[in-house]
């Protein structure tokens, strides 16, 4: 078992044809990712890096049975997307695209509660490296080969910094059960709460990664999460704790406006909620081994 994909998932990507979305395309199929089919308009029929390209979600629903999307389509367009994919059945979107504006990521998430829960989709993203089971498929961006299959689960915002607790594991001769970015932008999908309760069903999973950053309630809301409902270790680091109030620091989500958002208040939430705290981006791999062997 693994959360969110697995090798049997059937994967489209949307703006397959893009230059990015063929080199990643490639990428997640020569993983072993079951790539079936793209979507672009105005390009059905066309073949992309060995897959059908449909005109629209739902056609490519329709003809290969999709459960999953990746979308890779410019930000001004990237919302419809998403939607699309969410009103033709799809179970699982990844996005990449960077700066959708906020208002559009409202829209969609409006759009999104008016699906029974048997019937919605979870989004990971936008602005997120996408999702790994190592050895069983991939959604995204990341490099594949340097994640090692195992029983690590991993939530991030920052997509960089968990590829580099993706390699400080593997460099310990530890593995990953799954990977999953959630994105840096202040409106986004899937929460880090939505990620710890699937973590803590799946039984390939015997601990988490958290890797935080500041700006947003996220990671206050998973530490209330996690004290009341988890049964798993948690570890966690925040990057940001030199980052001033009320100054954006590169993504879209990451400024401090309250309490709770700075770094140092989130990583002293977290470790009220039990959760054993990387203080450098470096030890992540060690504190991860360390409360393994605890």
């Amino acid at each position: 078992m693994s959360i969110l994909l697995d090798s049997t998932t059937r994967v489209i990507v949307q703006g397959i044809s893009g230059k990015m979305a063929r080199f990643h395309t490639r990428e997640m199929i020569d993983y072993g990712t079951n790539v079936v089919g793209g979507v672009v308009p105005g390009r059905g029929g066309e073949i992309v890096e060995g897959v059908p390209v449909f005109d629209t979600v739902r056609q490519a629903v329709e003809q290969t049975q999709a459960q999953a999307s990746l979308v890779f389509v410019p930000p001004p367009f990237a919302a419809d997307s998403i939607m699309e994919a969410a009103n033709c059945g799809i179970k699982y979107c990844v996005c990449i695209t960077d700066g959708i504006p906020a208002q559009d990521m409202m829209e969609v998430k409006r759009f999104m509660l008016r699906f029974p829960k048997e019937k919605s989709m979870m989004l990971t993203g936008p602005n997120c490296a996408g999702t790994i089971s190592p050895g069983k498929g991939m959604i995204g961006i990341m490099p594949g080969h340097i994640y090692k299959q195992g029983n690590v689960g991993i939530i991030g915002r920052s997509g960089t910094l968990g590829y580099e607790a993706a390699a400080q594991l593997k460099m310990l001769d530890l593995g990953i059960s799954t990977s999953v970015g959630i994105g840096g932008d202040p409106i986004n999908g899937a929460s880090f709460k939505d990620l710890l309760a699937k973590f803590e069903e799946d039984d390939e999973t015997d601990i988490i990664c958290m890797i935080g950053e500041i700006g947003g309630p996220q990671e206050a809301e998973a530490a209330c999460f996690i004290r009341d409902y988890m049964s798993k270790p948690v570890v966690a680091y925040v990057a940001g704790l030199t980052a001033p109030k009320g100054k954006t620091m590169g993504h879209a989500g990451a400024i401090i406006s309250a309490f709770g958002e700075s770094a140092s208040e989130k990583v002293e939430i977290l470790s009220e909620a039990g959760v054993t705290i990387a203080s450098q981006p470096g030890d992540i791999g060690q504190t991860i081994a360390r409360t393994m062997a605890a």
